[in-house]
């Protein structure tokens, strides 16, 4: 089935590598011209995209600051005309347990991961407000269902997008504007390379399909949400592709590893 994507233009961050390449790779296969945002600048995934035959620029943007969220934001129309579709994938851990968690983790988790959502969303739905549509896609991840150990900062920015993604639906859907939420599970990143191997496995075992996602998998994910050929009538949903992790409760951690994990802080 057509997508009808064919000269879209989209802006991603995150876009240089785990879910947010996919996503642009995915986008690009469909004809979408693409602005990838990432902390540094990645040729190679500039390279992948342009091989697509669609335009790419890339952008050096740190997106917890909201100067440079904004100025991104800026830049994207300028490098590509207009922004018809924005995918907010950037994203941060910085795991501690509540009895050592920090200010500068905490607002560096919140700021990444869910300040920088509303910054460029705002943003970008003013710019899309003009133009009368447009469709943003809010990547969230299983964490706002599940709770786990250590992750007091990250659950909290999760659960957060998932109530801007509703806020935004509501807010734009007069305008025109679809917004959605992909809500990946566990999958091979920069951002769960840190997880130890023992309980890595131990995640492994508790997701109903037993195995990880594949980066990949969200790409066409994403293209569903996207489409207004295909979810025109879709606004405020999530799309959870996890593999039924969140299904399941998460025993990541034993009585004795919380009691030491919480023992750290205590001088």
């Amino acid at each position: 089935m057509d997508a009808q994507l064919r000269g879209k233009r989209a802006l991603i961050t995150g876009a240089s590598s785990g879910i947010g390449r996919s996503i642009a790779l995915a986008l690009a296969r469909e004809g979408v011209d693409i602005a990838i945002a990432d902390l540094r600048r990645d040729p190679e995934t500039l390279h992948a995209v342009q091989a697509e035959g669609v335009r790419a620029a890339s952008i050096v943007a740190d997106v917890h600051v909201e100067s440079e969220a904004v100025d991104m934001v800026r830049r994207a129309i300028e490098r590509l005309g207009a922004i018809d579709l924005f995918v907010n994938n950037a994203a941060a851990a910085w795991h501690q347990p509540i009895t050592s968690i920090t200010s500068q983790s905490w607002f560096d988790t919140l700021n990444t991961n869910l300040s920088a959502c509303m910054w460029a969303g705002r943003e970008v739905c003013t710019h899309m407000i003009e133009r009368r549509g447009g469709s943003i896609l809010i990547v969230g991840s299983t964490a706002q269902y599940n709770q786990a150990y250590g992750e007091a900062a990250y659950h909290v920015s999760k659960a957060g997008l998932r109530a801007l993604k509703n806020t935004l639906a509501l807010e734009m859907a007069s305008f025109g504007i679809r917004v959605n939420q992909l809500v990946p599970g566990h999958y091979p990143t920069k951002l769960t390379e840190g997880l130890p191997a023992n309980k890595a496995e131990r995640v492994r075992r508790e997701i109903p399909l037993r195995r990880f996602g594949y980066p990949t998998e969200c790409g066409p994910a994403a293209v569903l949400l996207l489409s207004d050929a295909l979810s025109s009538y879709t606004t405020g949903a999530e799309l959870v592709i996890d593999g039924g992790l969140s299904l399941r409760p998460l025993p990541l951690s034993s009585d004795e590893e919380i009691i030491q994990m919480n023992r750290g802080g205590i001088g």
